[in-house]
């Protein structure tokens, strides 16, 4: 499979999976977008199966997590596969699906962000941070998956709300996941299941290098609360990031350490843009020319 005058961004990118958007939101018509500045376009076909077409030629579909993904990759050989989720299938957990967002930022920026314990305080204020708890305490950052995956280990933060089943404020133990760069994981405890953790997923189908779309996913300890009131807490804490993402500069995120100075807590950050470095990703990433913002349209 090729692209007419489309040009891999990265040797990287182009090799993983992103989703477009919710299976049971397409119709027939189709619905066209961008990934990795390729154009491309889907919907469900006559028969209710979902299908992926370039200008030319039909792309790989897969359905993962009620969501529809595809590649552009090109070489079969050459398809990441997709990283291990064993808490997706465990039947007590629900499966909240959050939407899709639109953000006018590097898709690297947005997965930077997920990461970042110290804004908790400042952006969502009363939620997941509070002053006078603004303190990030160490944490451990490690590769794992023969360097395919970055892990933050060990990280706790004081929180006033942490999920909308939490009644009071309670220290959190979270974990972080980079599973690929553009595709991060939280694993963070469960007010349900002091013994296990609620898993949160943000999947960044990167469009433009300065315009994404993201997709929280949330795989939850939580029979209680309302699908909907789920649905709105996260997407209220995400549109409050959305707010800082759109305005941080310079859009791409640069790589090189000197640009910005990181602290004590960017550790995760720090171990994130030395990583997409050393594999080569550039898409998103400082030193690429960006396009202008784009909407999506249904044909």
């Amino acid at each position: 499979m090729t692209i007419s005058g489309w040009k891999s961004p990265d040797p990287v990118s182009s090799r993983h999976w992103y989703p477009l958007g919710m299976i049971d939101e397409l119709g027939r018509e189709f619905t066209d977008t961008l990934l990795l500045n390729a154009p491309i376009r889907y919907r469900l076909n006559a028969r209710g199966e979902a299908e992926v077409f370039s200008d030319d030629g039909p792309l790989p579909v897969c359905i993962r997590h009620g969501y529809v993904w595809t590649n552009l990759s090109g070489n079969k050989t050459d398809i990441a596969p997709f990283p291990p989720l064993p808490e997706a299938e465990e039947p007590d957990r629900r499966l909240v699906r959050c939407g899709s967002i639109m953000v006018h930022a590097s898709g690297l920026r947005v997965v930077e962000n997920f990461l970042d314990m110290a804004h908790f305080p400042f952006v969502h204020t009363g939620i997941l941070g509070a002053e006078p708890h603004t303190e990030v305490e160490r944490y451990a950052v490690e590769t794992r998956e023969e360097g395919r995956e970055i892990w933050a280990t060990e990280c706790r933060f004081f929180q006033p709300q942490a999920a909308l089943a939490a009644s009071d404020g309670l220290m959190t133990d979270y974990i972080y996941r980079i599973a690929a760069p553009f595709s991060t994981l939280l694993y963070k405890t469960s007010p349900n299941h002091p013994q296990r953790k609620d898993v949160i997923a943000l999947f960044v189908q990167p469009m433009t290098p300065g315009t994404c779309r993201a997709h929280p996913v949330m795989f939850l300890l939580d029979e209680g609360s309302e699908f909907d009131a789920l649905v709105e807490f996260q997407q209220m804490i995400f549109l409050q990031d959305r707010v800082i993402l759109e305005n941080q500069r310079p859009v791409p995120m640069p790589l090189d350490a000197s640009s910005e100075i990181p602290t004590l807590a960017d550790r995760s950050s720090v171990a994130y843009r030395r990583w997409l470095k050393a594999q080569g990703v550039t898409f998103g990433a400082a030193g690429i020319p960006l396009s202008p913002p784009v909407q999506e349209t249904v044909t």
